[in-house]
């Protein structure tokens, strides 16, 4: 993928994500929500850091499957059941961010939800790819 990251001057500067991203490939990869479900269907963690890394593992895993890398995410969205807890941790997930995924953001938000599919997770995050092969 080619991936211009568009930061305007005019706006908040960025942490942790991208203001606009144009992607330019040949095959758009849509990822589904993934939170901490390990293989057997069971979610692992108890903090809101260890599900994030989780989940961001499963997001991925199922990106590579489809031929892709983190580089090639154009837009993730981060639901939590707790923003003042993923605001406490953002320095710590930026961190497991950083160290999954790379400095190479895409376009994000992070939108609070009462609860997800399952049940105990704190955390689910979706997105989709744009992969040039």
């Amino acid at each position: 993928m080619t991936a211009e990251r568009i930061n305007p001057p005019g706006l908040s500067p960025p942490t942790g994500f991208s203001h606009a991203v144009v992607a330019t490939g040949s095959r758009i990869v849509f990822l589904a929500g993934q939170t901490a479900l390990d293989a057997d269907g069971k979610v692992v963690g108890d903090s809101l850091p260890e599900q994030f890394a989780r989940a961001l593992t499963n997001l991925l895993t199922a990106l590579t499957a489809a031929g892709g890398t983190a580089s090639d995410l154009a837009r993730v969205t981060v639901y939590v059941t707790d923003v003042a807890a993923y605001r406490e941790h953002a320095a710590e997930l930026g961190a497991i961010w950083r160290r999954s995924a790379g400095r190479d953001y895409p376009a994000m938000a992070v939108i609070g939800v009462v609860r997800l599919w399952d049940e105990q997770a704190l955390v689910e995050l979706d997105g989709f790819a744009v992969l040039d092969h």
